[in-house]
């Protein structure tokens, strides 16, 4: 299975948060909408896990 990865330097933020989440993909997902309503004040629901699911990426492994 290949790892996800979620970066907040990809989304624009006026905190200037560099956290990056990586794992499978539901473990990325949970993790990074705890941190976006914890630290970035957003509201969970559906949309945003949608959001946050549709910007993964692939982990890119090293050689």
């Amino acid at each position: 299975m290949t790892r996800k990865v979620v970066d907040c330097r990809d989304t624009p933020s006026v905190s200037g948060c560099t956290l990056t989440i990586s794992g499978e993909e539901d473990e990325v997902v949970r993790a990074a909408t705890e941190h976006a309503v914890s630290v970035h004040g957003h509201t969970d629901g559906p949309e945003l896990r949608q959001m946050i699911r549709e910007s993964l990426k692939d982990e890119k492994v090293g050689v």
